[in-house]
């Protein structure tokens, strides 16, 4: 949400219909071209960068000062769409700003994705032809407005998750979901469904034209389809086409060197939404950007696409679960026949796939993957607990030969509500811990953590009070997203 966002509810509210900005003059307001009162100061040059954020920059890039006007839309929450235009004044120094309220969303265009579990080949081109312009004008305003994900129920609004809050899509009504989602799966898909059996598929979403002015914009959605009591729902994942740097993901370094590993298990873990895929997919990116190796990837859909790095000297072989193979313990025991160096398992599932990438990182593979758990600790007695008492032991021991890392993250909140911060946890395999682990020792793990800096590990709690300390979280959404609130108060007053 941009700073001028909140001038425009104002002027909504007060039932105007333009607002005019301009370096060093006072804010102006008309409904229907008349003038409205709105007691604002003029704005300076910084002032008004300030308000419109990057719709500055990217005016600039568009050539604004080399007589260029620039014009994109521009949607407020609660409010609607504005058509944005932004004009040099030439030798006078400075610019101007026009918002135009009324603007309408431009029509979003869909690639035929791969699909759905399993694909079927014949009938492609007919499922083509069925009408999607419904579900890609939604996924389109949800990709503008900045959501991670949109949600579809039968009967209700679309709804959109921005920076971890849930809100109603604006000007949407009740949608039918079996029209939206249905001709995006294919005839099994849709038999599974009838069977009361979730389905995961994969989309590619282009808006035409972004309504942050961004021009053209692509995203990869992961969607999954599935049956309530109210009938059919849907929930779409939102995420860039390729995978992203690590560095961007976060300032920290403590996940740098995981992809330097020549071989052994690291997983990836946190709750549902806290962004487990996409640092498996930037630690594979980095690997293959940083190394030459043959990466092979098992993913349940395709979520980032890993072709392409710059500078890469590598191989990427991307599969996906019910289309390219049957299973996830199929694909790794066939990657065992397939000379990689480093194997994506998209999540560790069953005892069979935990057992295999076991295996497979035994045998001098690098593998990454992910699980569902809230912390290190956690993690490995699931990963444990997944087998029968009798044979807790043996994995205890290969975990305790095989295991490099566990990385536990959230995705919390930035102080200023604007966008989510990432905070992690790293357990790093060291003689202690393996020894531990062998001995079913697991508060040896947290201990572990507590003292272990030099070999790059670190507590939820600890980081989370670094990052309350340099101001980019609030206190109360460090408490939320703590394992351990007492640890966190008394990491918080170390730091402070």
């Amino acid at each position: 949400m941009l700073h001028v966002d909140s001038l425009l509810q104002l002027a909504h509210k007060q039932g105007a219909d333009e607002v005019r900005l301009g370096t060093d003059r006072a804010p102006e307001m008309f409904a229907a071209g008349l003038s409205k009162r709105l007691a604002v100061p003029s704005t300076s040059d910084e002032t008004l960068r300030d308000l419109l954020g990057d719709l500055v920059a990217k005016a600039v890039n568009a050539g604004l000062f080399d007589g260029k006007e620039f014009n994109a839309l521009h949607e407020v929450p609660k409010v609607g769409i504005y058509r944005v235009a932004i004009s040099a004044r030439g030798d006078q120094g400075g610019f101007d700003v026009v918002f135009r309220a009324g603007a309408t969303a431009p029509a979003p265009a869909l690639s035929a994705a791969p699909a759905v579990l399993p694909p079927a080949n014949e009938g492609s081109a007919a499922r083509e032809a069925l009408d999607t312009a419904g579900i890609t004008r939604l996924l389109a305003r949800a990709l503008d407005l900045g959501a991670s994900d949109l949600h579809l129920s039968a009967g209700e609004p679309p709804t959109i998750r921005v920076s971890g809050s849930l809100s109603r899509l604006m000007n949407e009504n009740a949608v039918n979901v079996d029209a939206l989602v249905l001709p995006l799966l294919d005839a099994r898909a849709q038999e599974r469904l009838q069977q009361g059996v979730s389905v995961d598929f994969a989309l590619d979403v282009t808006s035409a034209m972004s309504l942050h002015g961004a021009g053209e914009c692509a995203t990869r959605v992961r969607g999954n389809a599935y049956r309530t009591a109210k009938g059919l729902a849907a929930a779409f994942r939102l995420l860039p086409p390729a995978a992203p740097s690590l560095d961007a993901l976060t300032a920290s370094t403590l996940l740098h060197e995981l992809a330097s590993l020549p071989n052994g298990l690291v997983v990836v873990c946190g709750p549902t939404g806290c962004g487990k895929s996409t640092t498996l997919a930037a630690l594979a990116r980095e690997t293959v950007r940083r190394r030459s190796v043959m990466l092979l990837t098992l993913e349940d859909p395709i979520e980032y696409s890993l072709d392409g790095i710059e500078g890469a000297r590598s191989l990427v072989r991307q599969r996906q679960i019910g289309r390219d193979v049957r299973d996830f313990a199929t694909g790794l025991r066939d990657a065992l026949r397939e000379d990689p160096d480093v194997i994506l398992v998209g999540e560790m599932r069953d005892a069979e796939s935990i057992s295999l990438a076991l295996t497979a990182a035994e045998t001098g593979h690098l593998v990454l993957t992910t699980l569902h758990s809230r912390s290190a600790a956690s993690a490995i007695e699931r990963i444990v607990d997944t087998y029968p008492e009798g044979r807790q032991s043996q994995i205890r021991a290969q975990l305790a030969d095989s295991l490099r890392a566990v990385v536990s993250q959230r995705l919390v909140p930035c102080a200023n509500r604007e966008g989510r911060v990432l905070a992690l946890e790293v357990l790093r395999m060291t003689a202690s811990v393996a020894n531990g682990l062998r001995e079913g020792k697991i508060s040896v793990v947290t201990s572990a953590m507590q003292s272990g800096k030099r070999d790059g590990m670190i507590v939820l709690e600890k980081f989370l009070a670094e990052l309350v300390r340099k101001g980019e979280i609030s206190a109360s959404d460090a408490q939320a997203a703590a394992n351990d609130r007492d640890a966190l108060l008394n990491y918080q007053k170390n730091v402070s």
